[in-house]
């Protein structure tokens, strides 16, 4: 088939390497390049950079606008696929392709939709977590789907899990073309019953919290990303805490022990373990080395 993809972060990549490996990609669409890093140059998105390595047609836009629209229906697909893309589709793109528009979607709808559907699995204890190829509606996420896989959970931080879902996705994005052009696929309507929303993780959120369970804090820790990091001080000094893990250590709530290259922080019904951190102002680094520097045993820890 011809098909246009419309996508930005690095979730989006997998997708597009399948889609251009299967069928015909006669143009990307992206969002423009933007700062990135710590660096303060403009940097293509993670989609923009593959699709140039690919040699396929990029268009960069903020909004599917007239001009964008006419060049999207100059490339004549048979279907338009698209995986965070970060931009609301207007009735002309959702009724341009003979095959409609279709969403790789994070989560196992209707469980999860919006923004932010893995660092909420997380955040909510989800056993698994998933994608859904559905069909883009008006509605945020409500779509039918026809199409679903599943992983494990397990102890996985958002970067894995993201990473994981991205390459199934992928998988089940090019399965599923498959099953729409051949008319074998079978649409299955959400049961709005059974709705979640996720709503974008904040900062305030993220924040550990002596007075929490240790393994409401573990899943903070997980979910944690560059723009909402799991975040605490300790003995007055703040860091992000990249990587936990439960422990049965003796420390209580709001203690912070460092004992035996161990860092152990208190909570309301056990302690959690701190494997990697980062200080404010320093480079990632093992607990081991920073606990080092702390020059005692026995400290406080608290929200920031």
């Amino acid at each position: 088939m011809r098909v246009a993809f419309m996508g930005t972060p690095s979730f989006a990549v997998p997708s597009l390497e399948a889609l251009a490996r299967e069928h015909e990609v006669v143009l990307v669409v992206t969002r423009p390049d933007a700062v990135r890093s710590r660096g303060h140059e403009l940097e293509p998105s993670p989609v923009k950079a593959k699709a140039l390595e690919l040699g396929l047609d990029v268009l960069e836009c903020t909004k599917m606008g007239e001009g964008a629209i006419a060049q999207l229906s100059d490339a004549s697909p048979d279907v338009i696929c698209v995986a965070a893309f970060g931009c609301i589709l207007p009735d002309p793109v959702l009724d341009l392709a003979r095959y409609g528009c279709v969403n790789v979607h994070a989560s196992l709808l209707p469980r999860w939709r919006g923004a932010a559907p893995i660092q909420r699995a997380i955040l909510a204890g989800d056993e698994r977590a998933g994608v859904s190829i559905m069909r883009i509606a008006h509605e945020l996420d409500a779509g039918p789907y026809c199409g679903q896989a599943s992983v494990a959970v397990d102890d996985l931080g958002s970067e894995a899990l993201t990473a994981e879902l991205a390459s199934l996705g992928a998988d089940e994005l090019v399965d599923a073309l498959g099953r729409i052009e051949d008319g074998s696929a079978i649409w299955v309507r959400q049961d709005e019953a059974e709705v979640t929303f996720a709503a974008k993780v904040t900062k305030r959120e993220m924040l550990l919290d002596p007075a929490d369970t240790a393994l409401a804090n573990l899943r903070r820790v997980r979910a944690s990303s560059s723009t909402a990091p799991a975040r605490t001080i300790v003995g007055g000094r703040g860091l992000r805490v990249m990587e936990a893990t439960l422990s049965d250590a003796d420390c209580e709530p709001g203690r912070a022990l460092v004992v035996g290259g161990h860092v152990v922080l208190g909570c309301s019904d056990g302690p959690i373990e701190v494997l990697r951190v980062k200080p404010d102002g320093k480079r990632e680094m093992d607990a081991k080395a920073w606990g080092a520097g702390l020059h005692a045993d026995t400290l406080e820890w608290e929200r920031v």
